[in-house]
């Protein structure tokens, strides 16, 4: 136990220097951590998160192209001019956007191309970005929980698990989507009535006094772009909602995805038990890495933009930030959990197995060390069957899977914090007190709390 809690040690202490140092501090630090866990202690190297870090880059890249082309812009004006009247409203408006984009798509990563918008729209109207950046996280990741398409659905709807138990993917959907719905307008009621406003941050007041931010020329901008907008502008967004699209519609119809033979040991097409040949779909990922990546040529073309305008951009900057942090922290985090799964594992089951209704909580500490909503159904789920938990409590607690907020290490939680500008999206002194704790735990309470309301008054 000393080594594991040792280990947990120097984890969180390379997050701590890594979040002060700030950039891609976490990233380099991480990959210290990993470097000790590796050699230092003997475990293995963990899963490195190339699929995250891929989709990250393909998104930022289109992303990117799409400030570059005015359209980033082009969307900010838009949105500023809509919200005129109702500023606060993007606390609400910009979390429910990303819940919905992932629900669609199945995948936390859409939620990337939409994170700088919804930054830039609040530090324009004054609206402190942390306010809506913290729920949009947030609800990224309950849309998977929610989302018919997520590799942690179609988890636990496969028939070792609880589509052996009774349970469809209707009842799913129809317990988590209406519970999240609420949980994350609770999350952004709470969250848009805390901090300070931005013009009495301190932090924001610094960025400004050394010119990083200019509140009036940002105006001034803003206010040209209402009244003059670029219609190239327009065509850039035009595609890259074209691209969204395509990556939501993709999410929602697998069988539209290419799909091929699955090949045997002996090179041979791999026959299924109706002797028929196994077929494999394009996943998701790489669905997202393919569209979103191409679709930045269209967009730079639309727009008539020079791709080295792009890479130049504050979003290609902050989007690298955020995948040279995940590399080092995602892998350091894989590589400790992965390396004492067995101990803690044990200790989860011996406490459940006395306490049943802490399966919840065990789902949630799970979902901590395994950093997937997928990774944790498999693991724990089983356990809860064995138990004899009803299949419909199960279902409820769905959403403690969502716990790897907990540490401020998850890349849609880095890529926020770098897209915040005025530097409100933060990570706390003792790490764990950042900006994405208070709407975690909310939506985690108010969801789970809804999804057994659902079972009661449903079924």
């Amino acid at each position: 136990m000393f080594l594991v809690l040792l280990q947990l040690a120097i984890v969180l202490a390379m997050i701590f220097v890594g979040a002060r140092k700030g950039g891609i501090g976490l990233g380099i630090y991480g990959m210290v951590g990993v470097a000790i866990l590796v050699f230092g202690f003997g475990l293995r190297p963990g899963k490195l998160p190339i699929d995250v870090m891929l989709i990250i880059v393909s998104v930022i890249t289109a992303a990117a192209s799409l400030q570059a082309a005015g359209g980033l812009d082009y969307l900010v004006g838009l949105a500023a001019k809509f919200l005129r009247n109702h500023p606060d409203k993007i606390t609400y408006y910009g979390p429910l956007t990303t819940w919905l984009f992932c629900l669609v798509a199945g995948t936390a990563h859409t939620c990337y191309s939409l994170l700088p918008i919804i930054s830039e729209i609040a530090t324009s109207r004054k609206i402190r970005p942390e306010r809506p950046l913290s729920v949009a996280t947030i609800s990224a990741s309950l849309g998977i929980t929610g989302s018919p398409v997520s590799a942690a659905t179609a988890a636990l709807i496969s028939t070792d698990l609880l589509g052996g138990q009774g349970i469809e993917l209707g009842d799913i959907l129809l317990i988590s989507i209406p519970s999240s719905l609420v949980a994350i307008l609770v999350a952004s009621f709470v969250q848009n009535r805390l901090g300070r406003e931005l013009d009495d941050d301190p932090e924001y007041q610094r960025r400004v006094a050394d010119g990083t931010i200019n509140p009036e020329r940002d105006a001034r901008l803003l206010e040209e772009m209402q009244q003059h907008p670029n219609p190239r502008a327009k065509w850039s967004v035009v595609v890259f909602l074209l691209a969204v699209a395509t990556v939501v519609i993709f999410g929602s119809v697998p069988s539209l995805r290419p799909a091929f033979e699955v090949m045997g040991a002996d090179g041979q097409p791999l026959l299924g038990p109706d002797g028929t040949v196994t077929m494999e779909r394009v996943p998701m990922s790489e669905i997202i890495e393919i569209v979103m990546m191409a679709s930045a040529a269209f967009i730079l073309l639309a727009g008539k933009a020079d791709v080295k305008v792009a890479a130049k951009g504050s979003v290609f900057a902050a989007g690298m930030n955020a995948m040279v942090g995940i590399f080092g922290i995602a892998w350091m985090g894989d590589t400790y959990f992965n390396g004492n799964l067995e101990f803690y594992q044990s200790r989860i089951a011996d406490l459940v197995t006395q306490y049943p209704v802490l399966f919840a909580a065990a789902l949630f500490i799970m979902s901590i060390m395994l950093f997937s909503q997928a990774a944790t159904v498999r693991t724990m789920y089983p356990l809860g069957i064995g138990l004899g938990l009803s299949p419909l409590a199960l279902v409820a607690m769905f959403p403690a899977v969502n716990g790897y907020f907990f540490f401020p290490n998850y890349p849609t939680e880095v890529a926020a914090i770098n897209f915040d500008r005025t530097g409100s999206t933060r990570v706390g002194r003792w790490v764990v007190n950042h900006s994405f704790q208070l709407s975690g735990f909310i939506t985690t309470f108010v969801s789970i709390g809804l999804g057994y309301a659902i079972v009661a008054m449903v079924y």
